[in-house]
């Protein structure tokens, strides 16, 4: 068991491990990117990734509080699932309904691997080799495919 401080400061020092690794990296456009808090300029859409003792998860979140706009948004995503997965070179798992640690209602489009283990240093190149070619492909995807969003903004 880790104390709360010690899991504090293993989070952290993995995502700013990863943060580093990253920075290098140029976004699909060839420009300097936050990886760690990715921008995908609508509001409500976020790409997330999420690790813990257990599992790690690469996401596309449609966090619309109105169900009616987020199922729009959704079925936006559906369109363009082959591009999506084509990009990724894999194929994610889709759920149109799901409920956050606060009950919030939202939908995801997600890669998991399990197991892993956050808070074990030994898993940390599993976790980056595990993230890093997956945020890359979602960037090369957002790039072409935000485009298609324009008119639900």
């Amino acid at each position: 068991m880790y104390s709360k401080a010690e899991v504090n400061q293993l989070r952290q020092a993995f995502w700013t491990a990863f943060g580093q690794y990253m920075a290098p990296v140029p976004s699909a456009e060839g420009d300097t990117t936050n990886w760690i808090n990715y921008k995908t300029g609508l509001k409500h859409v976020y790409f997330r990734m999420q690790a813990d003792n257990r599992r790690a998860t690469i996401a596309i979140e449609l966090a619309h509080p109105d169900a009616g706009i987020r199922e729009l948004f959704f079925e936006q995503f559906e369109e363009v699932k082959n591009v999506l997965h084509e990009t990724l070179g894999e194929a994610w798992t889709w759920e149109a309904h799901a409920t956050d640690a606060q009950g919030l209602p939202f939908s995801r489009i997600y890669k998991e691997l399990s197991p892993v283990n956050l808070f074990n240093r030994d898993d940390w190149p599993a976790l980056i080799s595990f993230f890093k070619p997956r945020l890359i492909a979602l960037d090369a995807f957002w790039t072409d495919a935000q485009y298609t969003f324009e008119a639900l903004k």
